[in-house]
């Protein structure tokens, strides 16, 4: 391989590394989340932002915390005069849901039955957090949040390495963007490094 031909591939293959980083960032988009003040830090059941909907559900005894022991959205985002029925899955023992903190007065019966459900209408904006009262301290708890909150941005897909394998790389964080792009950098000086000390191949032709 001549040299400029050599240096051409190197510097294409750089390039289109560092856009790879550069659209892996974009892909990487960050979303705005209710500021939860770390109550759902480690806790199963996902998030949903159900502004706009007159009426969501929450399942109560969904599967998490090792067990059926979590809320279904677990954190949630809806309008003020938004209904929740909270509904019982009938796995994981007796639930209920009990305000911790915040405007909204959750208290319900202790629940089994599949199917059985408590609703609550939230009036007031603000946070509510609230617990199953037999499993909190297995991480059985939620919290709702209402209308105009404080909020926080995360990353798109938590940041975290998707459940389907086949999703891998969207979206990336931002040290997997640095990685990419420094080998990018490396390559290119390893090539460069290599034609000018070696020269071209011995393989190729010294005529053209």
């Amino acid at each position: 391989m001549k040299r400029r031909e050599f240096m051409r591939t190197a510097g294409g293959s750089a390039a289109a590394a560092t856009a790879v980083a550069a659209g892996s960032g974009t892909a990487a988009a960050q979303e705005e989340e209710p500021d939860w003040g770390g109550f759902l830090d480690g806790i199963d059941g996902g998030y949903e932002d159900a502004r706009g909907q007159d009426e969501v559900t929450v399942e109560v005894g969904a599967s998490g915390n090792d067990g059926n022991l979590a809320y279904s959205p677990a954190g949630l985002w809806i309008d003020p005069g938004t209904t929740v029925v909270f509904e019982w899955t009938g796995q994981g023992g007796e639930h209920n849901v009990v305000a911790r903190s915040g405007p909204a007065d959750l208290d319900s019966e202790l629940l089994e039955a599949e199917g059985e459900t408590y609703e609550h209408t939230f009036e007031e904006e603000g946070i509510t957090e609230y617990v199953c009262t037999p499993h909190e301290n297995l991480g059985m708890v939620g919290a709702v949040a209402v209308g105009d909150v404080d909020t926080v941005e995360v990353t798109a897909g938590g940041g975290a390495w998707p459940e389907n394998m086949a999703d891998i790389g969207v979206p990336l964080q931002k040290h997997f963007l640095g990685i990419i792009t420094f080998l990018a950098i490396g390559m290119s000086l390893v090539f460069t490094f290599y034609v000018l000390k070696y020269g071209e191949s011995p393989n190729t032709g010294r005529g053209q």
